[in-house]
């Protein structure tokens, strides 16, 4: 049995011998643009940092307030969203000031589809000394079912270069009394900035 295997490992090991059919080879690269040379592009290195410890006060991108909706007045979403702000140590600016961040904030209704597994089970037998036995047989039931939400939507634009520094959004169930949608919509809005300023 030995010998044989030895026989078919035989020509795999000639097969080892022979020369390599492939060869190193590579071609030069091409000669950089003259312009490399006095111009540095700047989309090849990873953008500067922000300092979020600067933004001191906001205003409303291009003047325009939250619209409201059928769910939330717009001054049930600017108080939420003030308040939401504040708390992190930016206020309105001052009327006729120049502003460090520009701020929008939307909602909008979705639908969500959402699944609830439940196992129910049953256990059979028992003898008359009480101790169990027998079989435990469960199956799982599981329940799909749709909910409306509302997505908070806001985003943060820096008033010097016009570029977003924040986006985030958050959602909240849409029932409830007008009560409950207003605390809602604080929960949601704070969740929406929970991590800003980011670390």
């Amino acid at each position: 049995m030995k010998a044989l295997a030895f026989v078919l490992l035989l020509p795999l090991l000639a097969a080892c011998q022979s020369q390599n059919p492939y060869t190193a080879q590579s071609n030069p690269l091409p000669p950089a643009p003259p312009q490399a040379a006095t111009v540095i592009d700047l989309t090849a290195y990873p953008a500067p940092t922000r300092d979020f410890g600067r933004y001191r006060n906001w205003t409303w991108l291009d003047g325009r307030v939250p619209s409201g909706s059928a769910w939330a007045t717009s001054a049930q979403v600017q108080e939420a969203l003030i308040n939401a702000l504040d708390q992190r140590g930016l206020r309105p600016a001052q009327p006729g000031a120049e502003a460090d961040l520009k701020v929008t904030a939307r909602l909008h209704l979705e639908k969500r589809l959402r699944q609830v597994a439940d196992r129910y089970g049953t256990y059979y037998g028992h003898n008359r000394y009480h101790d169990d036995f027998g079989a435990w047989g469960s199956a799982p039931l599981v329940r799909t079912y749709e909910q409306e939400v509302v997505v908070v939507r806001i985003d943060l634009y820096d008033a010097r270069d016009g570029q977003p520094v924040w986006s985030a959004s958050a959602e909240t169930l849409s029932d409830g009394s007008q009560a409950e949608r207003v605390d809602a919509l604080r929960t949601a809005v704070q969740q929406a900035l929970e991590n800003f300023p980011p670390a």
